[in-house]
């Protein structure tokens, strides 16, 4: 028996072996090299694979990178300190990307909204949004269940008094909030930014204020005192076009429902 047990045990051993060989020739001969340019770039990208640059992740974006195939200053996460490493490998100058964070418009904090169903589904916004539009009479507005918060990979939102808020000290800028946003309420603005429409109702103002207290009414007033023309109303709601502002602001002044604001967002906490 012993040696039966033996031959056996003698073949898968001769078996392996020659597996092994075989198959560290194929790498060999057949395997595709690393390329070390890649290695490189990748290893200075942040790797939360966030898809702000457009590719699905580091990896494609580091191939690209090194094909020539596209910009070295689309890693928004990775910053300045990405873009000068990124510079240093390639031999070029790059252009940092400009800091952005992600911005909620929505003040429909509990007390303001008007409830016109109680939900007892999943607790998700993109189920609750496909019950007719959520359980809120603002069907534009944050419904609160942190879809947005789920995703995030720096822990930079929260769901405080029924809708979402965003640390802006921690904010990557990847975006990934907003595209797991059903309601697409969520925007990247500039960090530098001075002025915020925490709105985004597109209802006639009467109809907009009776689902919501904190609705913008679409009443221009910040539309016609904007010196540069960078604030206009669409279907129904203000929008910024951040390239033209300022901050001078003469828009959060007229503001009758306060939905224009200043604000502030400070740099990424160190």
């Amino acid at each position: 028996m012993l040696p039966e047990i033996l031959t056996a045990l003698a073949v898968v051993a001769a078996v392996s072996l020659i597996l092994g060989i075989l198959l560290a020739l194929f790498i060999r001969f057949f395997g595709k090299e690393e390329n070390e340019k890649v290695k490189e770039i990748r290893d200075c990208l942040p790797g939360i694979n966030c898809g702000a640059c457009g590719f699905k992740g580091c990896d494609d974006y580091a191939a690209a990178l090194a094909d020539g195939k596209t910009k070295p200053n689309l890693c928004i996460p990775g910053a300045e300190a990405t873009a000068a490493e990124l510079g240093a490998i390639l031999g070029i100058e790059v252009e940092p990307p400009k800091d952005v964070v992600a911005f909620v418009h929505c003040n429909g904090i509990c007390g303001v909204t008007v409830q016109k169903a109680a939900y007892d589904g999943i607790s998700t916004c993109r189920a609750a949004s496909m019950l007719y539009g959520g359980p809120d009479a603002c069907t534009y507005g944050c419904l609160g269940c942190g879809d947005c918060a789920a995703v995030c990979a720096a822990d930079a939102i929260c769901i405080e008094n029924g809708i979402a808020h965003v640390d802006t000290r921690r904010c990557l800028g990847c975006g990934v909030c907003a595209e797991a946003c059903p309601k697409h309420i969520i925007s990247m603005v500039p960090q530098e930014t001075a002025a915020v429409v925490y709105c985004s109702n597109k209802d006639r103002g009467a109809d907009a204020r009776k689902a919501c207290k904190n609705a913008c009414i679409g009443c221009k007033k910040c539309e016609k005192s904007c010196p540069h023309g960078a604030i206009t109303v669409k279907n129904n709601c203000a929008v910024i076009d951040y390239a033209l502002c300022t901050g001078c602001g003469a828009c959060v002044k007229e503001c009758p429902t306060k939905c224009l604001r200043e604000v502030f967002f400070p740099d990424l906490i160190q």
